[in-house]
């Protein structure tokens, strides 16, 4: 890497999605990521997932400085919060947040107009098969769900994905947020979303519909 990119030190190297193989990670990768460590040649040493519960263990087994969660910590998916999340702060483990908008689901521009009475059945099915969730189609409970989450967003006139990428960050333990962006427009469009004003209120509702744990931490 150091060859091909012309870059003498590295901020940080993750370990890619070792679901399968969690010592091997540990006792091999792990290892000689943390002896470049010492020596200098990178800064951090991460580890990069879409679950968080062996995030959760490698965090009580090793001295990592971050990790890339995907998807786990989410206005449509909280799974991280309970457990991975807490340990993280506690130890000093910095959260990179990515996948904020499930693959998709959190983005698309008209999830409120999924099935109206007038859709016909074909073009519900042809909606769907474009709706995105962990890199597949989405499920439509998961669907519907996002459908009540836009109707709350709608109420209050902020954006569904300002609510999304607002959420993502608002968490002691989450660093930054990584959007992955695929052209300019789509990066300034998420810097727009930042930028958005969302009322207190927003959070509260989200928080009474059950859409949001009452322990989720939120800018209200």
């Amino acid at each position: 890497s150091q060859k091909r990119t012309g870059i003498e030190r590295f901020d940080a190297l993750h370990i890619h999605d070792p679901d399968i193989y969690p010592d091997e990670a540990l006792d091999g990768a792990f290892k000689a990521l943390d002896q470049l460590r010492r020596e200098g040649t990178i800064k951090a040493v991460g580890c990069g997932m879409n679950q968080w519960e062996m995030l959760a263990q490698f965090a009580r087994r090793a001295d990592f400085d971050c990790f890339l969660l995907a998807g786990r910590y989410t206005l449509l998916d909280q799974s991280a919060l309970a457990e991975l999340l807490p340990i993280c702060a506690e130890r000093g483990i910095s959260i990179i947040n990515g996948g904020i908008y499930n693959s998709g689901i959190l983005a698309h521009p008209h999830p409120a107009s999924l099935r109206p009475a007038s859709m016909a059945a074909d073009a519900i099915g042809s909606w769907t098969s474009n709706v995105t969730y962990n890199y597949i189609p989405a499920e439509q409970p998961l669907i519907d769900r996002v459908v009540k989450i836009k109707a709350i967003c709608d109420r209050h006139h902020v954006p569904l994905m300002a609510a999304a990428i607002q959420f993502s960050v608002h968490h002691p333990a989450v660093a930054c947020v990584l959007m992955g962006p695929r052209d300019a427009d789509q990066v300034v469009s998420n810097i727009e979303m930042f930028r958005v004003d969302i009322p207190d209120d927003l959070w509260a509702e989200l928080k009474h519909e059950g859409v949001l744990p009452p322990n989720a931490p939120t800018p209200a």
